[in-house]
């Protein structure tokens, strides 16, 4: 049995190497990378067959790390996040010490402070935030489950995270918010 540990460690060393996996979220799997290396983020671009002038999500594993990563962060939004259980991502304003073909062209990034045991503790080791991006090619149906992820994207990483491939419960993408002048715009319920 390959235990958790050594699969973050086998994620870690493909992280560091600007590689790219496929590993498991509090939401659907995702395609990631280190978001602070562009070229990585290229490489999850081309395997996705997805435009580079669509934006990315961004996990990080708590609240302290979005003040890395956002020029100013909206208080609101801090007492926003604490008051909710659904998986939710938040569009920022003025982001900054990302790849910047990971930041939208108004200067925005998503970010989602992922709740996954797997996914926190891999981002506690590698000391950076990592990309998430549905396991599909774009245009394609989002996989529920690993079960449901195509081969071309299976074999498109240099990683694929074993721990919780065997969980067959569906799971949903994230919610999408954004604060615009002191009010909550929904853009994914």
């Amino acid at each position: 049995m390959f235990l958790m540990e050594e699969d973050i460690a086998c994620a870690l060393d493909a992280l560091k190497k600007g590689a790219i996996m496929l590993y498991p979220t509090d939401t659907v799997w995702g395609i990631g990378c280190d978001a602070t290396n562009p070229i990585a983020v290229a490489k999850v671009y081309a395997l996705k067959k997805r435009a580079d002038t669509k934006a990315m999500i961004v996990l990080v594993p708590d609240e302290q790390w979005i003040l890395d990563y956002v020029a100013e962060p909206t208080p609101k939004v801090a007492d926003y996040i604490k008051g909710i259980t659904k998986p939710t991502t938040v569009i920022y304003n003025h982001a900054k010490n990302l790849a910047p073909n990971l930041i939208a062209e108004d200067g925005t990034i998503a970010i989602r402070i992922c709740k996954s045991n797997f996914a926190q503790q891999l981002m506690k080791a590698f000391g950076k935030p990592i990309v998430s991006t549905s396991a599909n090619v774009s245009g394609l149906p989002t996989p529920m489950c690993f079960k449901d992820i195509s081969l071309d994207i299976i074999e498109g990483v240099s990683y694929v995270v074993r721990s919780e491939q065997e969980d067959t419960a569906l799971k949903q993408p994230s919610a999408i918010v954004k604060w615009e002048q002191d009010q909550l715009i929904v853009i994914r319920p």
